[in-house]
């Protein structure tokens, strides 16, 4: 659905009638709309609402607004595959390492995680650095369940039955500190140094693709195999220099000619896209099934309805590992879209195109209540 807006910014919502957009996220996409230099919002099939800003969205404008990405600046998700001799979920849930507990240069100069890095930390930024975050982040082992295009999928080299591990993470402080160092000055309002703004914003876009190689070798290790090359890693919170405007992506996956992950949740399948999306989605595809409900609604919802144990294993089959009660129930499949429709919605719009499903076998939250003691 489209419309104009007052100004000469135009709202596309990419999204059937049938499927779930809250109104307070179109009225974000219009009130975003209005703001001075903007060209166009496309919203995604996966939007709703954020904090000042709707999440799903990508927005094309003459002026950079850091609020716009927010402060999880370089948050994206990657996908890297994994052998093992056997994938027995108990098994191997018990094996993954603590992501709650950062690499440390003195510490832990011996793992071999951190050939992973490769050479320099972007910004110096040591903090929080190889671990998987709060929210939505997670680190999940999956399979490659249906190939949807054979020939597509073997170009990006997985095959149906494949492991492979799902790695969603930002930049773990750094792009919080580099939104409040603007917001402190300027608030919502436009960066006044747009160059200094973007030479910081790509240091924590490059952070939090350092992040994700690094928790996937830590990983890798854990589980018994050797770190391999991501045959996907995309960003969805950043901003582009596109054509002479600045497109900013809010849980918003670049989509032209890209391979994307679009997650589901902890108890569905997810899926990877081709995207071939073009100006009037402003060359963008969802990044995920999108939330339903607020986290105070799930977790009202979901303690009336769920015990702690029937979350910690899916009707899939699969487990999740996460010693933070409250964060099972904030983040139960049942807060979420439903997947499907999602992909559906880029489909119909010809935005992306399937190319294989992936089942988990455990997602990791945070590490379990036992290794906290």
């Amino acid at each position: 659905m489209s419309a104009p807006t007052s100004g000469v910014a135009t709202v596309t919502v990419f999204a059937a009638a049938s499927s779930w957009i809250e109104s307070d996220a179109v009225a974000q996409c219009h009130q975003v709309a209005a703001l001075d230099g903007m060209r166009h919002v496309a919203g995604m099939p996966d939007l709703h609402p954020g904090k000042g800003a709707p999440i799903g969205a990508a927005m094309s404008s003459t002026v950079l607004y850091p609020f716009l990405v927010g402060s999880d600046i370089g948050c994206g998700i990657a996908v890297f595959p994994i052998r093992l001799k056997r994938a027995v979920p108990e098994k191997l849930a018990a094996r993954f390492p603590d992501l709650d507990v950062p690499l440390d240069p003195e510490r832990d100069a011996g793992d071999p995680a951190w050939d992973a890095a490769g050479g320099d930390i972007p910004a110096g930024h040591l903090d929080g650095l190889g671990t998987v975050g709060r929210g939505n982040h997670f680190v999940e082992l999956a399979r490659v369940d249906t190939v949807l295009a054979a020939d597509h999928a073997h170009r990006v080299g997985v095959a149906a039955g494949d492991l492979v591990l799902i790695v969603h993470s930002g930049s773990r402080g750094l792009g919080e500190r580099i939104l409040r160092a603007h917001t402190e000055v300027h608030g919502a309002g436009p960066a006044a140094d747009p160059a200094a703004y973007l030479a910081a914003h790509d240091e924590a876009v490059a952070w939090g693709s350092l992040n994700r190689r690094l928790m996937a070798a830590r990983v890798a290790y854990a589980l018994g195999a050797e770190p391999t090359e991501p045959v996907v890693d995309v960003c969805h919170n950043l901003v582009e220099v596109r054509a002479g405007t600045y497109l900013h992506r809010k849980g918003a996956a670049p989509g032209d000619g890209r391979d994307v992950l679009v997650a589901g949740t902890r108890g569905t399948r997810s899926y990877l896209v081709a995207g071939h999306a073009g100006p009037e989605a402003n060359h963008s595809v969802a990044h995920g099934a999108g939330r339903k409900m607020s986290r105070a609604d799930a977790l009202r919802r979901g303690r009336a309805k769920h015990t702690v144990e029937e979350l910690r294993r899916t009707p899939l089959g699969s487990l999740v590992v996460c010693g933070d009660r409250q964060l099972l129930f904030e983040e139960a499949p049942t807060a979420y879209k439903r997947i499907e429709q999602v992909v559906g919605d880029l489909t119909d719009h010809g935005l992306a195109t399937p190319v294989a499903t992936t089942v988990p076998l455990v997602t990791y939250k945070t590490a379990a209540a036992a290794r906290r003691r």
